[in-house]
């Protein structure tokens, strides 16, 4: 049979289901022996264009399965069932310094796979491929509802998962690069947990007054969740990615109003001035600015600024008081925050306190700063504009795509697990065994 006479089928199945659920991506129908190049295309919601492809021979019977056939080269190699998702890269031509992340969680992330002749590794657009399919990826569940939320002055969006609940409850933290994102919290209440993303760094409180928020803001967020009718109030977490993570550990040890019943610690640490406000926490981070160093790309690498850890307990959080179970997750490559030796450091205060039986932690080499949801694509550096000077510069976060990604998934399962024990358990905090993480 001649090449141009096969038609090509190719199927994606799920074509629509959550971002961090797997799919399978099947061609059939071509010849025996040939080359093809699996491509996915994203157009992101600030227009800017991302790709990533694979390069495979079609088996005995003209099929290629991306679940169990190698990748012979492209943007990942060896048998990736989602490197057409996580290995997704700017299109050749796009500006430096971008990370994918979805604005919009009310609509999907649509990703067209595609099919084409040959190894190819660049001009997609302008050949004809042998077969595409669109594929939805979506942050929330059918039936999740978003409420934004502004009453306390608060900038804040609830997820509730589907049904009348009472759901466990999560207040959900980014870092310093401050909005409100959504779309780690959209997913956790898709998974069947209340999640409050909250805005503490650009809030509209703190444009209308030109002040940062105090430690109460944390708190008023925290009683939305415990009051709210759909929520359990006496099932509570807290999660913290980077500066999130400095705002997560100050509340949960010394919060008399936030009785939480774990916390999560993404790719931060316990070093700040533990009497200090949002705002004496930031100004003593910048205080060592001089500590920065700057990459061979011109890249912006912070994770010396808060070293050495400090000795003085006034400057870092006694975790010895620590009540509630904790989950850390630390990136052996992070060059933004020194989260391994904050995560050491913790590690031993608890040990010589007697809680060390609350502690988890998960620690990933050749993982960078920016831990995410599955699939995510990684970012190694990207733009960021300071909060203080409004200065856009390209930051180093880390991590080497194949090993980050794989953290990435490995650690949102074990997430997923030590909230669900921890939030939906009836037992008292502390008691769950986490040693099969």
């Amino acid at each position: 049979m001649d090449r141009k006479q096969c038609i090509v089928k190719l199927f994606v199945q799920p074509s629509r289901g959550l971002v961090d659920e797997n799919f399978i991506i099947l061609v059939q129908k071509d010849l025996p022996g040939y080359q093809l190049t699996v491509h996915a295309l994203h157009k992101c919601e600030d227009g800017h264009s991302w790709e990533a492809f694979g390069h495979y021979i079609s088996n005995a019977i003209g099929t290629v399965n991306v679940s169990e056939d190698p990748s012979l080269g492209g943007t990942y190699s060896g048998v990736e069932q989602m490197g057409l998702l996580w290995s997704l890269r700017p299109v050749p031509g796009s500006k430096p310094g971008l990370r994918l992340r979805k604005m919009n969680v009310q609509i999907p992330m649509e990703v067209t796979i595609s099919v084409y002749q040959g190894h190819q590794t660049e001009g997609f657009m302008d050949q004809v491929p042998l077969a595409s399919v669109v594929v939805e990826r979506w942050y929330m569940a059918p039936g999740v509802s978003r409420i934004p939320i502004t009453e306390d002055r608060l900038s804040a969006t609830l997820f509730l998962p589907p049904g009348p609940g009472p759901f466990p409850g999560l207040l959900d933290l980014w870092g310093g690069g401050g909005q409100l994102v959504e779309y780690r919290a959209s997913l956790l209440a898709s998974h069947g947990i209340a999640s409050l993303a909250l805005d503490y760094l650009t809030a509209k409180i703190i444009m209308e007054t030109g002040k940062m928020v105090d430690l109460q803001y944390f708190e008023k967020a925290y009683k939305i969740l415990e009051q709210h009718p759909q929520v359990h109030g006496s099932s509570i977490g807290m999660l913290g990615l980077s500066l999130g993570t400095s705002i997560t550990l100050k509340m949960a040890v010394y919060s008399e109003v936030m009785k939480l019943r774990c916390a999560v610690c993404i790719s931060g640490c316990h070093m700040q001035p533990v009497d200090g406000s949002v705002e004496e926490i930031l100004k003593y981070f910048n205080q060592n600015a001089d500590r920065t160093r700057i990459s061979e790309e011109n890249e912006l690498i912070w994770r010396d600024v808060l070293l050495p850890v400090p000795s003085d307990l006034a400057f870092k959080v006694d975790m010895g008081r620590l009540k509630c179970p904790l989950l850390v997750v630390v990136g052996e490559d992070d060059q933004n925050w020194p989260a391994s030796e904050s995560a050491m450091d913790m590690e031993e205060m608890m040990e010589q306190a007697g809680n060390s039986h609350l502690l988890t932690v998960l620690s990933y080499p050749k993982a960078g700063h920016l831990i995410e949801p599955p699939y995510t694509p990684h970012a190694r550096a990207s733009l960021f504009k300071s909060l203080a000077t409004r200065e856009k510069m390209i930051v180093l976060w880390g991590g080497e795509t194949a090993a980050h990604s794989r953290a990435q998934e490995d650690a949102w399962r074990k997430l997923l697990v030590f909230l669900k024990e921890n939030l939906y358990s009836g037992s008292n905090p502390g008691t769950t065994s986490l040693s099969h993480l």
